[in-house]
């Protein structure tokens, strides 16, 4: 009994990760569309700066384009993803962060609460209309 509940939920989760990653393929594409669209709109690109836990700016060594007005989510300029608000102190404000890019979802900030939640879709078209 009990190594049938632990096949089970193995096997859930292995369908989780199959649906997550098919969601990021998805989303990916349209981020490959944005950046295609935002270059030929000569779109420029800003510097990246994480949002550390404690509320403080560190610079990251990214360029791209910010997806929300919290400055939170970026699109690098190569179609990466990126979540910015990270974990760090002094020092990373100091020496600045490393980023790595996450696995792009198609709805943004599912189940929070901070009213930036949305279709990815949306997110990119909001960037690409403010110029």
């Amino acid at each position: 009994m009990a190594s049938q509940r632990a096949e089970d939920a193995r096997r859930r989760i292995e369908l989780d990760e199959m649906d997550r990653r098919r969601e990021g393929a998805a989303a990916q594409k349209l981020i490959d569309a944005f950046v295609e669209e935002a270059r030929a709109k000569g779109l420029p690109t800003e510097p990246l700066r994480a949002q550390l836990l404690d509320g403080h700016r560190a610079k990251t060594g990214r360029q791209g384009w910010y997806l929300n007005a919290k400055e939170s989510l970026a699109i690098g300029e190569n179609g990466e993803y990126y979540q910015l608000v990270v974990p760090g102190g002094l020092k990373e404000r100091l020496r600045g962060v490393t980023l790595e890019p996450s696995l792009p979802p198609l709805h943004v900030g599912k189940g929070g609460r901070d009213g930036e939640t949305g279709y990815l879709k949306e997110f990119l078209e909001w960037r690409l209309n403010a110029g």
